[in-house]
């Protein structure tokens, strides 16, 4: 394998060679269980699945940390807000998570700690921190020193001096740019105990400590969304390595999905949250869209482009349908070189499904000329490509939709232009009631092939 990545860390593609050979650990920033999953935070997943699949296929053992963010200044604020404890939130809000990324095809990971499972672990670091002379305690809070750690700021190519305050100023705070570790228990909210008094973690300390107690002081990859790197990533990485900790060796972010150039933000009714988008698309569709963009790149959503995707995915799944056999798994087939090579390329995907489509396209002209056993060969190699991209449509992780329900969607989207398009008032309506009927049947189908999922 000669895998090349893109690293955040170094600004440039750099060789990818494992800390242990044969084994692959990766920290992935899961989510903060606030609200139920968005299409920005669906696509940071699919991403991550798909270099877990590849370096699987690649014949690496992987040690995936993906953590869950259920204690944060906006889970609190949502808790006070609401009346509700803290934990009423983040139990159902982890739950939709958990079936979200199940629904879109994605490997469960090695370990899924939860931040307030660790609060000891945490408490050490800081310990280890102010010992060193890194962090300082005021009023109850612990603060970590920027100025203590002069590589602050190389991450995210910043010079420390020029940087913002990471946070509003605080009394007791030496330095406007001083990140907390700990902070002081404040009316209303959940607290746990410290030598400094009662409070909770700082967000940035918890996913340091998960990630030493399960990857160790030296993992390979961290991964997350690009709007991590400052301050998040860089206020790990200073507090890791100033406690000791090699800590991260390559660093992988994807980039965010945008709406009118507005980056999709969390809020509890969001129309793209995942059970809006597979009212529309199925799964696997919405997989293939997700995927289908180079994970570093910036995704500007359309429901255009999202009805494309599922056209393309569709092209697909006919071929392999006619081609293939319903064999949970696809027989062996060795990858094409062209698709190899571009996912080694910084996990170059769109290159990587040309090679899919070029498959699909040779074998519906070697079905068309009636040569079966070329067209079973070329699936064979599809299939072997989508398999790395979890998209093979013939797989257990997809159920295939009848014929009958390819036609009501169809006629869905052919309702809604109607209905979008029509100036009177009357076939407005009428197409409005229609559009209603259709979705109510395809969600009441779907409620019985598919886990219910969070509104």
């Amino acid at each position: 394998m000669g895998l090349r990545l893109y690293d955040t860390h170094r600004r440039a593609v750099r060789d990818f060679v494992p800390r242990i050979p044969g084994k692959v650990s990766i920290y992935l920033c899961g989510p903060t269980v606030v609200v139920p999953p968005h299409v920005g935070q669906l696509r940071s997943q699919v991403n991550f699945d798909i270099l877990h699949r590849w370096l699987k296929s690649s014949g690496y053992e992987v040690l995936l940390c993906r953590n869950v963010t259920d204690i944060e200044d906006k889970i609190i604020g949502r808790s006070l807000s609401e009346g509700i404890p803290w934990w009423r939130i983040t139990d159902p809000v982890h739950r939709a998570f958990v079936r979200a990324y199940a629904a879109l095809g994605c490997l469960p990971p090695s370990v899924e700690p939860r931040a307030t499972g660790h609060i000891p672990e945490m408490v050490e670091m800081i310990e280890e921190l102010v010992a060193a002379g890194h962090a300082y305690e005021a009023d109850g809070n612990v603060y970590f020193s920027v100025d203590s750690y002069p590589p602050y700021g190389s991450l995210s190519r910043q010079q420390a001096r020029h940087l913002r305050a990471a946070e509003e100023h605080e009394r007791g705070k030496r330095d406007p740019r001083d990140f907390a570790l700990w902070k002081s228990a404040k009316p209303g909210e959940p607290v746990w105990h410290s030598p400094w008094g009662e409070g909770r973690p700082g967000w940035h300390l918890e996913c340091s400590a998960m990630a030493r107690r399960y990857l160790g002081t030296e993992f390979d990859i961290h991964g997350g969304g690009a709007n991590l790197i400052f301050p998040h990533h860089e206020n790990e990485m200073a507090q890791s390595r100033a406690a000791g900790d090699a800590f991260a060796r390559f660093w992988l972010h994807n980039g965010p999905v945008t709406q009118g150039g507005e980056k999709v933000r969390k809020r509890l009714r969001n129309p793209l949250a995942l059970p809006a988008l597979l009212d529309r698309v199925r799964p696997a569709e919405l997989r293939y869209y997700l995927a289908a963009a180079h994970y570093r790149s910036p995704m500007e959503f359309s429901l255009d482009a999202l009805d494309e995707a599922a056209a393309a995915y569709r092209r697909v799944e006919r071929f392999v349908v006619r081609a293939g056999s319903d064999t949970a798994a696809p027989l062996p087939s060795p990858l094409p070189t062209q698709f190899s090579a571009a996912m080694d390329s910084d996990l170059n995907v769109p290159q990587a499904l040309a090679a899919v489509h070029a498959a699909v396209a040779d074998g519906n002209a070697a079905l068309s000329a009636g040569d079966r056993e070329r067209a079973a060969r070329e699936c064979r190699s599809a299939r072997a490509m989508l398999n790395v991209l979890g998209l093979d449509p013939l797989s257990g992780n997809w159920h295939r939709e009848t014929h009958l329900q390819e036609v009501a969607a169809a006629v869905l989207r052919v309702v809604r232009d109607l209905a979008s398009a029509s100036s009177r008032q009357g076939d407005h309506d009428r197409a409005r009631a229609m559009e209603q009927h259709i979705e109510t049947a395809l969600a009441n189908r779907r409620q019985i092939e598919h886990p219910v999922l969070i509104r």
